[in-house]
């Protein structure tokens, strides 16, 4: 007797997931896809709160096949992902979590995308229940995109479809020596060597669900976990990507989703030990991956935190980041001179400090909020209208964020 390929083949990797994996299943079961094209394969990693006796209930009375993989805990989700994965038959896969949930026509929707345009990833509509989540991507279906034509590069959780095909071929698993970003990695990796990639906007796919317990964010651990996602990220991108202005653009996203927070606000609270440490973790990663183009495409505040910590100048940072935390807006310096237009953030044009002007040059992004600046007296420019149209001038046309 020939058993038919399921479609979609659904992973859930569950630790401690009850009660919210009663509306996950639910929402599966729900779905308007015919069961006989969904199996499900669930690994249950080493719950003690009924997770593993419900998967194995709902496995009894599901109308599509169900796997229930029962084991110790692996310490992590990449564990059970890449256990589902080896045991999966269907023609994509897409990793559900636990506490999360479907929109009753998301897989119907994605996998007829998927076949419509023979595309290996497929991104479906994210909304945030008690979470924020990325925005900047569902603007309008895409059929056909690619990481470097679009804002998917900014959502790189492991939530989408993707054709198994395609990860077998690469022998493609999550990274279980990471702790953190290891989605990130998995789905990057996906994204450069997908012949193509949809998204589907019109239409919320998957439901991402904030606990109340916080279970579902990795908060526990050393900050020195994040620098090592960093690296992998960056390292990833620089193995796929030529130098130019393609890596730069994906090296954005490493840089100012990653490595940016541990020079944020908790900086300020972090003791000196932890500082001089972070320091050291960073200056390899700069070294290595910061450019003049990477550069260019951050706003002035983070150019100049990334740029004063991969020179080790803890001393300089502090000062720009009790700027920030007061939420004083810098002074607009029109140069004039050269014409040139600067945002006066702390240290720009202290000769002690030595910090190059280029690292003040605002973006075209940064023209948009223009107003919010302070012009700066004795810049020879009667009005805040004349210093706009001055400022926007030097720095061109604003190109989209």
């Amino acid at each position: 007797m020939t058993v038919t390929q399921p479609d979609v083949s659904v992973i859930i990797g569950a630790y401690e997931a009850m009660p919210y994996l009663v509306k996950c299943l639910e929402s599966v079961e729900a779905q308007t896809l015919d069961p006989a094209r969904i199996e499900v394969v669930a690994v249950d990693d080493g719950s003690t709160d009924g997770t593993g006796e419900y998967l194995e209930e709902f496995a009894q009375r599901a109308a599509m096949a169900v796997t229930v993989i029962r084991q110790a805990n692996s310490g992590g989700p990449s564990g059970p992902r890449n256990v589902g994965l080896d045991k999966a038959r269907g023609r994509y896969v897409f990793f559900l979590d636990a506490d999360d949930y479907f929109g009753p026509e998301a897989l119907e929707r994605m996998v007829a995308m998927a076949d419509a345009q023979g595309t290996d990833v497929v991104l479906g509509k994210v909304i945030g229940v008690n979470r924020n989540v990325p925005k900047s991507m569902w603007g309008k279906n895409q059929p056909r995109t690619d990481v470097f034509s679009s804002q998917i590069k900014f959502t790189l959780s492991a939530q989408k479809l993707f054709r198994r095909e395609l990860l077998s071929r690469h022998g493609m698993h999550f990274d279980e020596s990471l702790k953190t970003g290891e989605d990130a990695l998995f789905t990057m990796e996906a994204y450069l060597r997908a012949d193509g990639v949809s998204v589907v906007a019109d239409y919320d796919c998957y439901h991402l669900v904030g606990r109340e317990d916080g279970k579902h964010v990795t908060k526990s651990g050393s900050y020195t976990l994040r620098f090592d996602s960093a690296r992998a990220l960056m390292g990833l991108i620089a193995e796929h990507v030529p130098a130019g202005a393609r890596r730069d653009a994906l090296m954005v996203r490493p840089f100012a989703v990653t490595l940016l927070p541990q020079f944020g606000p908790v900086f300020l609270k972090d003791s000196d030990e932890v500082r001089r440490n972070k320091l050291e973790l960073a200056k390899p990663l700069v070294d290595a991956h910061w450019t003049e183009g990477v550069a260019g495409r951050l706003k002035v505040n983070e150019r100049l935190r990334v740029n004063l910590a991969g020179h080790g100048r803890a001393d300089l940072l502090v000062d720009v980041l009790e700027f920030i935390k007061k939420k004083k807006a810098p002074t607009l310096h029109v140069d004039a001179r050269s014409r040139k237009t600067y945002l006066a953030y702390p240290h720009f044009r202290d000769r002690e400090a030595g910090i190059p002007d280029s690292w003040f040059v605002p973006t075209s992004r940064e023209t948009v909020t223009i107003e919010s600046f302070h012009f700066a007296p004795g810049s020879h420019f009667p009005g805040m209208r004349t210093a706009r149209r001055v400022a926007r001038k030097v720095l061109g046309p604003r190109r989209a964020g």
